[in-house]
């Protein structure tokens, strides 16, 4: 499939300022290991192919184990997961899947007695952003090769 449009060149403004969102969010005190099993949670969820692969080497690389970014669509089940980590990918499913009912209020407090509410607001603006990029991917095809 063909490349729909590049946001990247009719919106230049707007592509500079979710990438300025991105420089923050690397100023942050959320970790590494973090941010990656956000983004790859919230790519899993919209589908988007690219970011999954991206951000799974990425973790690797980062010294994520293989077998917790296997198993990280069945976070749920999965005992490779902290208590924090899965509050952290309870916090990623409901946010990204906002019109579900949004961010509950027991994931709410399962985040509190994890993170400050400092770190809980990067977490919501990290999730915001991965799917910022999700939904500009795949709606513009932006990454996909021509058949």
């Amino acid at each position: 499939m063909k490349q729909r449009l590049n946001i990247q060149e009719l919106e230049p403004n707007s592509y500079k300022a979710i990438l300025e969102i991105f420089k923050y969010l690397e100023t942050t005190s959320l970790s590494k290991d973090i941010k990656n099993l956000i983004k790859i949670r919230s790519s899993q969820i919209n589908s988007c192919a690219y970011c999954i692969e991206m951000h799974t080497s990425e973790a690797l690389k980062n010294g994520e184990k293989q077998n917790r970014i296997f198993a990280l669509s069945a976070w749920k089940e999965s005992p490779l997961f902290s208590k924090k980590e899965k509050a952290l990918l309870a916090a990623t499913d409901e946010i990204t899947q906002v019109s579900n009912n949004g961010l509950s209020e027991n994931t709410f407090q399962e985040l509190k007695e994890h993170f400050t509410d400092n770190e809980i607001a990067q977490i919501i603006i990290q999730i915001g952003e991965i799917n910022i990029w999700n939904r500009i991917a795949v709606s513009t095809l932006m990454f996909h090769q021509s058949s």
